[in-house]
Formats: C-alpha cells, structure tokens, sequence
C-alpha cells in the first residue's frame, strides 16, 4: 500500500530557546512498523508525546504532523480527544505509573468504550473483558477485577496493550513495551503486536533502547540522536549497512554470539542537554575521532558495494544470450 497514514513534517519540539526534537520528519503506512532508536534524552518519547497532543504546556511545538490528511498540530484539546484513542493509541513507557493503581483494570478498559464510543456500562463491561481475550490473558472475567499491583509485569502490559487497541486506533505507539519484561514475557508481547499488525492493518511506532528487538518487529528503522533524525531505512539496510556514525557506535554496543570480549564496547559520553547542544550540534562534537573512523568505515563499505554491483552487471552482461525457440544468438 502506498497510502500514508502518519505523516510528520519538520517538527520540532522547543523549551524556550533550546530545541529538545528538531526537524523531524518521516511517515508511516497501514500496517507497517517503524521501529525507533537512541540513547536516552534523544527525543524518542518526546516526539510520540507531540504526535498524542500530551506535551507540556511550557514546550512549544512546530511543523507539521499530518494524520490521514489532517494537520493535528495546533488542534484544541477536545478536537484532540477525538483522534486519541479513535486514531492514534499509545501503550505508555511503564504500565505500572500509567494505570490507575485504584481502579480495576476491566473499568479502566471499559472507560476507553464509554467515553469514545457512548456505549453502556454493562457493553462497555462486555467488551472490556473480550479485549482482555484477544490480548490472551487468561481468565479474562476474573482478571477484569483485578487491581493492576495484583497483575504480574507482563499482564499489566497487556492491560495497555488491550486499552491502547480498544478503540481500533490506525496507528498505534508503542513506548518501549518490552522494557523490564523477561524475555519470555518479551517475546509474546511482541508476537502480539506482530499479531494485532497482521489482523488489523494498525501501523506501528516502536520505540525501544534494544536494537535486538527492534530488528525482528521493524520493517523500518528510524536512528535518532540529540532529539534530530540522524538515519532512517529498511531494517535490513540499517543493520548490514549503516551510514550514520552513531548507528554504527550503537550497532557496535550489540554483544556477539561466539565473539570473546575482555569489556563490551560503550559510546564514549552522553546525550547533552537542551543548553548545551548548538545549533549545529551532532555526534561529531561528542565522539571526534570514533565519528571520523565510522565515516571512513562507511565509506569503505558503500565503494565495495558500488564495486560489486559494477562487476555483477559486467558479468550479467557477459553472459550468453538464447532466442526462446533455436540456439544462441
């Protein structure tokens, strides 16, 4: 499909002088997933927030984000009640602070069909506990009246899960879902979200720090550094071969399987903050000298590469050609 459901247009996210997301662009279409990456203070969440219409009132946000056609930024916020939910549903960083600690679980679920769609307390009750079902959570009824500190880590996950989907949103954030959760856990969330993707058509944003799990959901990577875009390409492309200096230093941190390392590899320093990023900032200033060795390195790879499809053409060329009926020509 061509069509595009989450078009975002050099957006940029500013306290006061200092810009925390900067020119940010990119799009998303029904039922892809668009993986995004970067160290913490990168602009990852921020840029979801801005999207959902939740930043702060002391930030001031820019540029265009376009939602099946229409410009969200500078909407009022009971326009905006209609696209959050209905159009657009985020699965928050920690499930444990976003649900309500003193409101049953079916009744914070049940909310989300009151509110949005005016259905009855007993429909909304109904469905509530059939979301729970289709996040495969055992014993749905009996787990709808549970509290969310009585669910293990992995079924309050599914909570957000089942509340962000509720409504059949288009487009679906999902604020590093995975983080804290074993890797059994971890990996049925995310044949869940592989699941709700095949089933639903919902296009996906996801965010997380582990670049192994977002190389088996993603079908595209998005690399942000210093609240810019500093990358953006199919998975496949990103992790054979990657362009940017920091998607390389991130690459690198990956541990390898049957590779002896005396210490694994780190990025030298810090994301800055807001007030000591300039105007020009960029990954050079933090790491001169591990920025030019992965320019170099790339530009190694992409003259090989070049050299390879050269000298496949010329042998493609080379090669004898048959008539479809007789012999060679």
């Amino acid at each position: 499909m061509n069509e595009v459901i989450l078009d975002v247009r050099n957006m940029s996210v500013a306290l006061g002088p200092h810009f925390a997301v900067k020119d940010v662009s990119y799009q998303i279409k029904p039922g892809e997933i668009l993986g995004v990456v970067g160290e913490s203070g990168c602009g990852k969440s921020l840029t979801s927030l801005a999207i959902m219409g939740l930043l702060d009132k002391s930030l001031t946000l820019s540029g265009d984000i376009r939602f099946g056609g229409r410009n969200l930024v500078g909407l009022g916020e009971k326009q905006y009640q209609h696209i959050r939910g209905e159009g657009i549903g985020m699965i928050f960083q920690e499930p444990m602070t976003a649900l309500n600690p003193v409101m049953k679980v079916g009744d914070q679920i049940a909310e989300m069909f009151i509110i949005h769609e005016n259905s009855s307390p007993k429909e909304a009750r109904d469905r509530a506990i059939e979301m729970l079902k289709q996040v495969h959570i055992p014993y749905p009824e009996k787990r709808a009246n549970a509290y969310p500190h009585e669910l293990s880590g992995g079924m309050r996950q599914r909570v957000m899960i089942a509340m962000a989907l509720a409504c059949k949103p288009k487009v679906l954030i999902a604020d590093e879902p995975t983080t804290a959760l074993d890797v059994t856990v971890q990996a049925q969330v995310l044949d869940l979200l592989e699941e709700l993707r095949e089933t639903t058509g919902t296009a996906i944003q996801f965010i997380s720090h582990s670049l192994g799990v977002v190389s088996q959901i993603s079908d595209r990577v998005m690399v942000m550094y210093a609240g810019r875009v500093v990358e953006i390409a199919d998975v496949n492309e990103i992790f054979d071969n990657p362009q940017h200096p920091y998607t390389q230093a991130l690459l690198d941190t990956i541990p390898r399987v049957g590779v002896d390392v005396d210490r694994l590899p780190a990025i030298p320093g810090s994301v800055p903050p807001l007030d000591q990023r300039s105007e020009d900032y960029s990954f050079r200033d933090r790491c001169p000298e591990l920025y030019d060795s992965y320019l170099q390195k790339a530009e190694k790879r992409n003259h090989q590469r070049q050299a390879t499809k050269a000298a496949q053409s010329d042998s493609a060329l080379q090669q004898p050609m048959f008539r479809q009926q007789g012999g060679a020509t």
